[in-house]
Protein backbone atom coordinates (compact mmCIF):
# COMPACT_ATOMS: atom_id res chain seq x y z
CA UNK A 1 0.00 0.00 0.00
CA UNK A 2 0.86 3.46 -0.68
CA UNK A 3 0.82 6.43 1.75
CA UNK A 4 0.90 9.62 0.26
CA UNK A 5 1.74 12.11 3.23
CA UNK A 6 1.23 15.82 3.23
CA UNK A 7 0.92 18.94 5.54
CA UNK A 8 0.40 22.28 5.79
CA UNK A 9 -1.50 22.80 2.56
CA UNK A 10 -2.50 25.93 3.80
CA UNK A 11 -5.98 26.31 1.40
CA UNK A 12 -3.88 25.69 -1.91
CA UNK A 13 -3.46 22.47 -3.63
CA UNK A 14 -1.17 22.70 -6.74
CA UNK A 15 -1.59 21.16 -9.73
CA UNK A 16 2.28 19.00 -9.70
CA UNK A 17 1.10 18.01 -5.56
CA UNK A 18 -2.50 16.70 -7.32
CA UNK A 19 -0.55 14.60 -9.89
CA UNK A 20 2.03 13.48 -7.41
CA UNK A 21 -1.02 11.67 -5.09
CA UNK A 22 -2.56 10.01 -7.95
CA UNK A 23 -2.57 6.76 -7.42
CA UNK A 24 -1.80 6.68 -3.66
CA UNK A 25 -3.97 4.43 -1.56
CA UNK A 26 -4.02 6.44 1.25
CA UNK A 27 -3.32 9.93 1.98
CA UNK A 28 -1.98 11.51 5.00
CA UNK A 29 -2.91 14.90 6.17
CA UNK A 30 -1.04 16.03 9.04
CA UNK A 31 -2.82 19.31 9.68
CA UNK A 32 -2.96 22.97 8.45
CA UNK A 33 -5.27 22.09 5.85
CA UNK A 34 -7.36 25.13 5.51
CA UNK A 35 -9.99 24.20 3.45
CA UNK A 36 -13.13 22.00 3.66
CA UNK A 37 -12.97 22.24 -0.66
CA UNK A 38 -9.46 20.96 -0.49
CA UNK A 39 -10.26 17.62 1.42
CA UNK A 40 -13.23 16.67 -0.45
CA UNK A 41 -10.53 17.25 -3.30
CA UNK A 42 -7.92 14.26 -1.59
CA UNK A 43 -11.07 12.26 -0.92
CA UNK A 44 -11.69 12.13 -4.96
CA UNK A 45 -7.84 10.59 -5.10
CA UNK A 46 -7.85 8.81 -2.01
CA UNK A 47 -9.48 8.22 1.67
CA UNK A 48 -7.96 10.62 3.85
CA UNK A 49 -6.37 10.63 7.10
CA UNK A 50 -6.58 13.87 8.90
CA UNK A 51 -5.56 15.71 11.99
CA UNK A 52 -6.02 19.84 12.96
CA UNK A 53 -3.39 21.72 12.75
CA UNK A 54 -3.18 25.60 14.13
CA UNK A 55 -4.97 27.02 11.26
CA UNK A 56 -7.88 24.52 11.00
CA UNK A 57 -10.07 25.45 13.91
CA UNK A 58 -12.47 27.63 11.77
CA UNK A 59 -13.69 25.03 9.11
CA UNK A 60 -15.80 22.50 9.76
CA UNK A 61 -14.34 18.93 9.07
CA UNK A 62 -16.80 16.73 10.75
CA UNK A 63 -16.63 15.10 14.54
CA UNK A 64 -14.28 12.91 13.69
CA UNK A 65 -11.36 15.16 12.61
CA UNK A 66 -9.13 16.22 15.98
CA UNK A 67 -6.36 16.95 17.10
CA UNK A 68 -4.64 13.72 16.91
CA UNK A 69 -5.55 10.69 14.20
CA UNK A 70 -4.84 7.46 15.50
CA UNK A 71 -5.54 4.30 12.81
CA UNK A 72 -4.98 0.81 12.29
CA UNK A 73 -3.60 0.02 8.80
CA UNK A 74 -1.53 -2.70 7.01
CA UNK A 75 -1.38 -4.60 11.08
CA UNK A 76 0.62 -0.82 11.55
CA UNK A 77 -0.57 1.35 14.11
CA UNK A 78 -0.47 5.09 13.12
CA UNK A 79 -0.52 8.18 14.49
CA UNK A 80 -0.86 11.97 13.11
CA UNK A 81 -0.75 15.39 15.06
CA UNK A 82 0.10 18.26 13.75
CA UNK A 83 2.95 18.71 16.24
CA UNK A 84 5.48 16.19 16.88
CA UNK A 85 6.09 16.86 20.96
CA UNK A 86 2.35 16.12 20.80
CA UNK A 87 2.90 12.30 19.12
CA UNK A 88 2.91 9.81 21.63
CA UNK A 89 5.61 7.13 20.21
CA UNK A 90 4.43 4.49 22.83
CA UNK A 91 1.89 3.91 21.03
CA UNK A 92 2.71 3.50 17.33
CA UNK A 93 4.31 2.56 14.83
CA UNK A 94 4.43 4.68 12.27
CA UNK A 95 3.99 8.99 13.63
CA UNK A 96 3.06 11.80 11.13
CA UNK A 97 3.65 15.43 12.26
CA UNK A 98 3.67 18.95 10.25
CA UNK A 99 4.29 22.36 11.39
CA UNK A 100 7.55 23.09 10.82
CA UNK A 101 7.02 22.86 7.10
CA UNK A 102 10.47 21.24 7.01
CA UNK A 103 11.07 17.40 5.66
CA UNK A 104 12.10 15.09 8.32
CA UNK A 105 12.39 11.28 8.16
CA UNK A 106 13.94 9.66 11.09
CA UNK A 107 13.53 6.88 13.21
CA UNK A 108 12.95 7.05 16.72
CA UNK A 109 16.34 5.69 18.85
CA UNK A 110 14.25 4.88 21.77
CA UNK A 111 10.89 2.97 20.28
CA UNK A 112 11.99 1.59 16.36
CA UNK A 113 9.37 4.35 15.51
CA UNK A 114 9.14 6.06 11.94
CA UNK A 115 8.78 9.47 12.46
CA UNK A 116 7.47 11.74 9.31
CA UNK A 117 7.51 15.56 8.55
CA UNK A 118 6.94 15.57 4.57
CA UNK A 119 7.16 19.75 4.97
CA UNK A 120 5.31 22.00 2.80
CA UNK A 121 3.94 21.81 -0.56
CA UNK A 122 3.01 25.05 -0.42
CA UNK A 123 5.28 27.29 1.97
CA UNK A 124 8.43 25.20 2.28
CA UNK A 125 10.71 26.46 4.65
CA UNK A 126 14.83 25.55 4.20
CA UNK A 127 14.51 23.43 0.90
CA UNK A 128 11.90 23.91 -1.66
CA UNK A 129 7.77 22.48 -1.94
CA UNK A 130 7.92 18.42 -0.79
CA UNK A 131 5.58 15.93 0.44
CA UNK A 132 6.02 12.19 2.05
CA UNK A 133 5.82 8.61 0.46
CA UNK A 134 5.61 5.43 2.55
CA UNK A 135 5.36 2.04 1.13
CA UNK A 136 3.96 -1.22 2.97
CA UNK A 137 3.47 -4.88 1.97
CA UNK A 138 3.49 -7.67 4.13
CA UNK A 139 3.24 -5.32 6.94
CA UNK A 140 6.55 -4.06 6.83
CA UNK A 141 7.97 -0.38 5.82
CA UNK A 142 9.41 -1.12 2.16
CA UNK A 143 10.39 2.43 1.89
CA UNK A 144 9.96 6.38 3.28
CA UNK A 145 11.33 8.83 1.16
CA UNK A 146 10.91 12.48 1.33
CA UNK A 147 8.94 13.60 -2.90
CA UNK A 148 10.58 17.20 -3.63
CA UNK A 149 7.87 18.86 -5.96
CA UNK A 150 8.87 21.82 -8.00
Amino acid sequence: MRYDVVSDTHGFLSDELLRALEGADVIIHAGDICSTHDLRRLERIAPVKLCLGNNDYGYDFGPFVTRTCRFFSDELRWQVNHYRERLDLDVCDVAVCGHTHRPLIETDRRTGVLVMNPGSPTYPRAVGPSMGRIVVKDRRIISADIVRLG
